[in-house]
C-alpha cells in the first residue's frame, strides 16, 4: 500500500508570509487564547496561549513560480494560521485534519483543476489518494475544508 505524506508550507515560504503575505499585508501575530487553530506550517491543532498569525497563502501560485508554470484563473489565495515564530514542522507522518469532513481537489502539474472528492471519514483518503493518483494527469491534490474551502494541505504524487 502507498503511504501519502502532507506537505506543509515549507519553512522558507513560512519565513516570507510571517514579513508579508501573499496579499501584501504584514502577519499580525497574535496569542490564541482557545487553541484548535489548524496550523499549516506544523500540521497541528494550536494550543492554548501559543503564539499564531493568520496569514493570506496562494498555494498554486507559490507553486507555479517553483516549478515555471502558470495557474492562470485557477490562482487562488486564503486565509491559513502558521506559528507567529519558527516552528519545528510536523512531528510525524500521519495525515492531519481528517477527523472531518473534507475535499480532494485534484490538480495538473500546471496547476489547473483536474476534479474532485469529498471525504468523509478518516479512513477514506488513504483510498482517495489513490484514485486520485491513478490518473497520471494529476501532480499533486489539495486537501480543503469543506466548510469554508480553506487550504489544509498538499500531497504530491510520489
Amino acid at each position: 500500500m502507498t503511504t501519502y505524506t502532507a506537505r506543509p508550507i515549507p519553512p522558507t515560504v513560512l519565513k516570507e508570509l510571517r514579513d508579508s503575505d501573499d496579499a501584501g499585508r504584514p502577519a499580525v501575530p497574535l496569542t490564541d487564547p482557545e487553541g484548535g487553530a489548524p496550523l499549516r506550517c506544523c500540521l497541528r491543532r494550536s494550543e492554548p496561549g501559543e503564539r499564531i498569525a493568520l496569514v493570506s497563502y496562494a498555494p498554486l501560485r507559490r507553486r507555479a513560480a517553483e516549478t515555471g508554470t502558470e495557474p492562470g484563473a485557477y490562482d487562488e489565495q486564503g486565509p491559513v494560521f502558521v506559528h507567529a515564530d519558527d516552528c519545528a514542522g510536523p512531528a510525524d507522518g500521519d495525515l492531519p485534519f481528517t477527523n472531518a469532513h473534507r475535499v480532494l481537489r485534484r490538480y495538473s502539474a500546471e496547476g489547473h483543476i483536474l476534479g474532485g472528492r469529498r471525504v468523509e471519514t478518516p479512513d477514506a483518503f488513504q483510498e482517495a489518494f489513490s484514485a486520485a493518483f491513478t490518473d497520471p494527469e494529476v501532480a499533486l491534490v489539495h486537501v480543503r475544508a469543506v466548510e469554508y474551502g480553506c487550504f489544509l494541505y498538499a500531497v504530491e504524487r510520489g
